[in-house]
């Protein structure tokens, strides 16, 4: 993309739940993060759900270029969610920077002033229907939801198109999908989902002997030895990765819309390494750093980074909106119905 459109700004705005933005052209001015400051702290906590891959490969270029020493904690989502809110709640600092794909909760904790506003170089990049406008929450990637199957298994006339197609019972004993008790990407798609479509669509798929395992990168791995021929409500990032290093992955964005989800940065409000922290979102920002991700098969959050290659510009993209502060009300329940329906 060279730069988002107005109808794709206030169109993604919408969909994702987000404040409608101030007008295309405003300026920005960048904050700045003290480097003599970060080096004497010598070290920044990362919590993210971010592929480890990847991660690592941030951490490792980060601590090339400044000599801060990285700490990764890496899981799925909701693990990071809780972890981070567990040692919030006993006064316990453990995160410098946090990670996160759950807008929702982002949305929900920048209210509650756990986080430092932070606008860095390049903020003004960042399509403003990503964007908390006051920068409490700072995208770094996107995720788009997709269906993708093994091309050598599933003909690409036999792939599903949509998101009733899998529920076709000639798809039976061949889908994985991740579960919303570890995934906040999931949390959100499956509450939307039934939102709009009802738990009686969860409770078709579920006749189709669907396998749950806990995040995509399990997912990812049933494809891949074969155990599992489709993966459904998926994270497209995890199938391009996987196609590029020559696995036979096809991936299908349904034609009645997918869910677009930014992971976001943000710098813990009173951690122990505040500079650091501000230092390594500012790099997680920059142009060098963000042409990594579609190297991964990730979207970039940058405007002026290219799609992964082979993989479908934003823009083209039909985007579901998103109801964010029903996700947040719904969420505990959405996490129990899921699982009473496919532990059954």
């Amino acid at each position: 993309m060279n730069g988002p459109t107005r109808r794709f700004v206030l169109t993604g705005a919408l969909a994702l739940g987000l404040p409608l933005p101030r007008a295309i052209g405003d300026a920005w001015a960048a904050d700045l993060a003290d480097v003599a400051a970060a080096k004497k702290e010598g070290r920044v906590v990362i919590y993210t759900s971010a592929p480890m891959a990847a991660a690592q490969k941030f951490a490792e270029a980060f601590q090339a270029q400044y000599g801060i020493k990285v700490e990764l904690f890496r899981t799925g989502g909701t693990q990071v969610l809780r972890r981070f809110l567990l040692e919030q709640q006993a006064g316990h600092n453990g995160a410098d920077v946090l990670a996160s794909s759950d807008t929702a909760a982002m949305i929900d904790l920048s209210a509650k002033g756990m986080f430092v506003p932070f606008k860095p170089e390049g903020f003004e990049k960042i399509p403003e229907a990503f964007r908390d406008p006051a920068g409490h929450y700072v995208p770094q990637r996107v995720s788009v939801i997709s269906i993708y199957g093994r091309a050598d298994l599933i003909p690409a006339a036999d792939m599903p198109k949509t998101w009733d197609d899998l529920l076709n019972p000639k798809y039976k004993g061949k889908i994985v999908i991740t579960n919303p008790s570890f995934t906040s990407l999931q949390v959100s798609v499956v509450a939307m989902m039934s939102k709009l479509r009802g738990w009686g669509y969860f409770e078709q798929l579920a006749k189709n002997d669907v396998v749950v395992v806990q995040g995509n990168e399990q997912a990812l791995n049933m494809l891949k030895i074969g155990e599992r021929a489709i993966a459904a409500f998926a994270d497209s990032q995890y199938a391009n990765e996987a196609r590029a290093a020559g696995h036979p992955l096809r991936v299908i964005f349904p034609a009645d819309g997918t869910f677009v989800l930014p992971a976001y940065t943000v710098v813990v409000k009173n951690s122990n390494n505040p500079n650091a922290a501000k230092l390594f979102a500012a790099y997680h920002l920059s142009l060098e750093a963000q042409r990594m991700w579609p190297a991964s098969g990730v979207y970039a959050a940058r405007s002026d980074v290219d799609p992964p290659a082979g993989s479908t510009p934003l823009k083209d993209i039909k985007v579901i909106p998103m109801d964010n502060a029903y996700i947040l009300s719904v969420t505990p329940a959405v996490k129990k119905k899921f699982s009473e329906l496919f532990s059954a």
